[in-house]
């Protein structure tokens, strides 16, 4: 049977850890900033793990 091929819309939005935790981007962090506090769009900057089922269904996409 053939390799799984990564999904490329996947490999572009998530990235491994050296400890195979997966990361991700957060939401709401693209624009309209204006009505958003400083503090929450320093928060929304930084990445943040995927969790539970979802990193399951990741795991499948990036072919790992």
């Amino acid at each position: 049977m053939p390799k799984m091929k990564t999904d490329r819309g996947a490999a572009k939005r998530f990235k491994i850890t050296g400890t195979g935790r997966i990361r991700r981007r957060r939401a709401y962090r693209n624009h309209l900033f204006e009505k958003k506090p400083s503090r929450r769009t320093r928060r929304l900057a930084r990445p943040v793990e995927v969790t539970g089922g979802d990193a399951r269904q990741v795991r499948r996409l990036l072919g790992i």
